[in-house]
């Protein structure tokens, strides 16, 4: 690609980006701080890619994702997730009307844009893998009938990494096709000082004004398909992702501690992701800054380690950060 070619896109990136901005300022009217949330909730509308936040209670999790849902123009479902919850309270199921003898289809609350799965890992695996189809292949079978889901269609799920009495570990197929998993922290003194200043009144009446439509989210999409990745960033990304199945090829002494590597879904979400961290940064090519700044909440899920490591107390993100500090920079 032509350098004029790459400063095009980058005004037309400066011009797009104006309202995703506005987006981030009308969200600042409730959540204070949490910017690296934010940001990546963005980039998971950008890149068409679900998300899960992992965080203890009281960090604004839910929050986030309500009042995000509030500032884009499209269909927002909550979905408490809880052990008793059936695939048919999550998807829909078939009602036989005694009148006419027939079955009618009732289209469960997945027949949404933006989905929150709160506490997503409370329902057993049955609703579970009810989900599974609608984040890959974005549409919903009930009975012999396929539906196909609105876009955008995006899952945003929270899990609470503390107090796990009760609950279902994810299933690896389906923390997979998370394109990011966060870990949300604590707030800085200075911002739980702002926090105290805003929420602690008994009610809050701010109101939220969308923002942003569906339409204009496939436009926004369609420029971020026109960033510009270099051949040699490309090559990276693809040894950094080897460099979790191949650690010995690439002089790093991980073998004992990786049970499985990342999957090729990896290579493929940390090049779009890498591109709409790139568009919010308002460049029309990616750096491979771009890919490490990223690559954690991409990688982090995905590296299965095994009981060596936790007795070493290695972490997934150690390794991860062992691969991006040894595999080679272009």
């Amino acid at each position: 690609m032509q350098s004029q070619d790459i400063q095009y896109i980058t005004e037309i990136i400066k011009e797009k980006s104006r309202i995703l901005t506005d987006l981030i300022d009308e969200v600042g009217k409730v959540i204070v701080g949490q910017r690296y949330l934010i940001e990546r909730l963005l980039i998971g509308i950008l890149a068409n890619g679900h998300i899960l936040l992992e965080g203890v209670p009281g960090l604004a999790k839910t929050l986030t994702v309500m009042s995000l849902a509030k500032a884009v123009k499209a269909k927002y479902q909550r979905i408490q997730f809880t052990p008793d919850l059936l695939p048919a309270d999550l998807i829909g199921t078939l009602i036989y009307n005694p009148r006419d003898g027939e079955f009618s289809t009732k289209k469960g609350p997945i027949f949404s844009n933006i989905i929150l799965a709160d506490e997503i890992n409370r329902a057993p695996a049955k609703v579970q893998s009810a989900l599974l189809e609608a984040m890959q292949e974005k549409q919903v079978t009930i009975g012999e009938n396929t539906f196909k889901l609105d876009e955008p269609f995006l899952v945003l799920a929270t899990q609470n990494p503390i107090e796990q009495e009760g609950t279902y570990p994810l299933p690896e197929a389906q923390i997979d096709r998370f394109m990011l998993k966060l870990l949300v922290t604590y707030p800085t003194k200075q911002e739980e000082r702002e926090i105290l200043e805003r929420k602690a009144v008994t009610e809050s009446n701010v109101n939220i004004k969308p923002i942003i439509s569906a339409e204009d989210i496939k436009q926004l999409r369609s420029v971020v398909d026109q960033v510009y990745i270099d051949d040699k960033i490309k090559d990276y990304i693809v040894d950094l992702v080897f460099a979790s199945r191949e650690p010995k090829k690439y002089n790093l002494d991980l073998d004992q501690f990786i049970e499985f590597g990342a999957s090729p879904r990896a290579t493929i979400y940390l090049a779009v992701a890498s591109k709409a961290y790139a568009f919010l940064r308002g460049r029309g090519y990616v750096t491979p800054q771009d890919v490490k700044t990223i690559g954690m909440d991409v990688l982090r899920h995905r590296i299965i380690i095994t009981y060596e490591a936790e007795a070493e107390e290695l972490t997934s993100e150690k390794i991860i950060q062992k691969i991006f500090d040894n595999v080679e920079v272009p």
